[in-house]
């Protein structure tokens, strides 16, 4: 019953979320409209951080119907309270504010076995020696940044409840943490601040920022080699699926978590390689904390034969 209960408040928070949509008349397609509220789900449970959101729209329209959703969903559903929308340059993400506190932890990085690939020189082995690469050491500092922005509960001083999301609602809190925050709303963080001065590539952040366990590193400027080097070579698309715990007489259904792939040359143990093991047992340990809501993970990998224009970073 406790179990069924606990299923009970994500339905709701699900029914309120797709209410709030019609409401703000967000005129998502079908398959958006899925994506969307198991994206909100992902976060909600704690199987991720961070959502890119590279659907339901084009800025600056996406960034509003989102910030409006938000602002009424969580006026009738306190679960969402610690999500928020992240801004960098022209990309939008969908974040939780407490899972990315522990994603960017120092203590989280040096516990998960990642995996880097860089593709300005080869993709047919992991980097051994991150010290020496002048990306990897750029990655390592807007790491840093995140760290000391969302900082973990444990690290701060005991603080109300009002601001348990440990996000600056106040002026004094901006200029303590650098964010910018628009005086419209209290729901955008615009990071775009972090990457000013840098030459690494946004999808080498965002390899990390989305929790795949191989990030591909390049700069800016080494975009199209990046991009020519990965399609020199055939891939392993790795597919995470999670199973929805099954109450009273709804459907068993299974979702995509996400996404990832990998230089087959550097992957053919597949499923078996150290950084993918470890990986799948902090799947594993995401769903045994909200064992409520999900049954089972499933991996799913496909081979994908690169072509020259194929691949876009």
């Amino acid at each position: 019953m406790e179990v069924a209960a606990a299923a009970g408040v994500y339905e709701e928070m699900l029914r309120v979320v797709e209410a709030c949509a019609a409401r703000i008349r967000w005129r998502l397609r079908p398959q958006s409209k899925r994506r969307l509220l198991n994206d909100i789900t992902f976060l909600c449970t704690g199987l991720r951080p961070v959502i890119l959101m590279d659907y339901g729209g084009t800025m600056p329209q996406l960034q509003e119907n989102l910030c409006s959703l938000l602002h009424h969903a969580r006026q009738e559903a306190s679960i969402l309270n610690p999500l928020r929308v992240m801004v960098m340059k022209d990309m939008l993400y969908l974040i939780h504010a407490e899972g990315l506190a522990e994603h960017v932890s120092p203590n989280a990085r040096s516990q998960h076995q990642l995996a880097f690939v860089d593709l300005e020189k080869s993709c047919c082995e992991l980097l051994a020696n991150t010290e020496k690469n002048e990306t990897m050491v750029e990655l390592l500092s807007i790491q840093d940044r995140f760290a000391a922005t969302f900082p973990l509960e444990a690290d701060v001083e005991p603080e109300t409840t009002q601001q348990k999301s440990r996000l600056p609602e106040r002026a004094t809190d901006v200029e303590r943490t650098g964010i910018s925050i628009p005086d419209t709303t209290s729901l955008v963080v615009d990071l775009s601040a972090f990457l000013e001065g840098t030459q690494m590539a946004l999808p080498s952040l965002n390899g990390w920022l989305l929790g795949y366990p191989v990030t591909y590193l390049f700069r800016n400027e080494s975009g199209e080699t990046a991009t020519q080097n990965l399609s020199k070579h055939s891939l392993h698309i790795y597919r995470i699926y999670v199973v929805r715990n099954r109450h009273s007489d709804s459907k068993q259904s299974e979702e995509e978590l996400l996404s990832f792939s990998v230089p087959c040359d550097i992957s053919m143990k597949r499923e078996e390689e150290p950084w993918a093991k470890s990986f799948l047992a902090r799947v594993n340990g995401k769903l045994e904390r909200c064992s409520q809501v999900w049954a089972s993970v499933r991996l799913e990998i496909e081979v994908f034969q690169s072509q020259s224009g194929v691949i876009v970073l």
